[in-house]
Parts: structure tokens; sequence; C-alpha cells
């Protein structure tokens, strides 16, 4: 009962992990203006995103524009789409065959394919959490690196914006719940790789000798 309660929570955790993906992706939040000038009231903000940038007035008016050429794009925004996207449906693959091997549902017969399914499960979270890493981790350090260069103007600076740590707490959440997944399952496994054997005591016959079915 434990290890089914540690898998719900594992599975868990990847659902609100590939949903914390899904809503990175399509943030325009990824990097955000920089007010580092003397002068920080500015009219405008600008967002930078995947998919579109926009530009926030100072009166709360939004301007959202979805990007017009995509081999116009910088590589790292490219990667990013590409990566961002099959996390969401690996994600979705992930769900439907750990769903199909937990202890919770009967569409499989309890055994070792059973536990094989769910370990594939958690390993395809485990794998979502590595590819969404890559794109988080490139733009911040280009955001990092164009901070810090002085031949970068002050009106080109940009910081990390709210869809980065969206990402990073996805990804966390991704890990931890497919290891939960997994080491779930290995456990589950070897409780179940070694049957207790029941052997019938043996009882001796009026004769004073044990029956020979005993040893049968």
């Amino acid at each position: 009962m434990t290890s089914a309660a540690v898998e719900i929570l594992g599975l868990g955790l990847g659902i609100l992990g590939w949903v914390g993906v899904i809503l990175a992706c399509g943030l325009p939040m990824w990097q955000v203006s920089a007010f580092i000038d003397v002068n920080i009231v500015v009219a405008q903000t600008i967002w930078e995103g995947l998919w579109m940038s926009c530009v926030v007035q100072s009166t709360g008016q939004m301007q959202c524009k979805v990007y017009d050429s995509i081999l116009a794009l910088p590589a790292e925004v490219q990667v990013g789409r590409a990566l961002t996207v099959v996390v969401a449906l690996l994600g979705l693959v992930a769900l439907m065959v750990t769903v199909v091997g937990a202890q919770c549902t009967n569409c499989i017969r309890p055994g070792k394919m059973k536990s094989r399914i769910v370990i594939a499960g958690g390993t395809i979270y485990i794998l979502c959490g590595i590819l969404v890493l890559v794109p988080l981790c490139w733009f911040a350090n280009i955001v990092i690196s164009d901070f810090y260069n002085p031949a970068v103007r002050s009106s080109q600076k940009r910081e990390m914006g709210a869809a980065l740590y969206i990402g990073w707490a996805a990804t966390a959440l991704l890990l931890f719940g497919g290891c939960l997944i997994c080491c779930c399952s290995c456990s589950q496994r070897n409780e179940t790789s070694f049957p207790v054997k029941y052997s019938a005591p043996r009882r001796p016959t009026s004769n004073g000798e044990y029956d020979k079915k005993n040893y049968v």
C-alpha cells in the first residue's frame, strides 16, 4: 500500500512538471527588459519568448506579435521550441505508460512486465526533465553573458523572465517524480522476485515412517 502511494505521488509530480513545461513554453517571458539606466521609470517593458514578443505599456496595455520567420530566429529559440514541444509530447506518453503499469490500475496483470512498464514511464519523465533543462540553461547563459557584456548596449540587455523559473521548477518536479516512480517500481520488483515457498510439514505414518508423498 505504501509503494502504491509513493507511485501515485511520483505520477502526480510528473503531471505537474509536464503542465509546468507546457506553461513555460507558451509564456512570452523567457527574457524581459533590464532596468539598469539612470532613469528607471520607463514607458514600456519588452517580453521575449519562444513564440512571440510582447510590449507592455506603462498604462497596462499589452501588444504581442508572433515571430514572422522561423529560420531567422536565433539558434537558442529554435532549439527551445523543438525541445519543449518534444517534452510536451513525451510527457503525454509517459503519463499513459505510467497509468497502464501503475499498481492502482488493472490494465496489465501484476508481475515483472507491469513493473517494467512503470519503470519505463518514470524513465521517460526523467528524460523530459533533462531535455527541457537544455533550452532553459542556454537562455539563462545568454541573458547573463549579455547582461555583463560591456559591448552590449543598455537598451538591449535583458533579464531572466518568469518562464525560466517556471521551467526550472517543472524540471525539478519531472526529475523527482520520475525517480520516485522508478525507485518504487524497483523495490516492488525486488520484493516479488523471490516468492516465499511453502512446504507442508511431514507427518509420520502409523508404522513410524514418513509418507513418501511428502517428498513429491
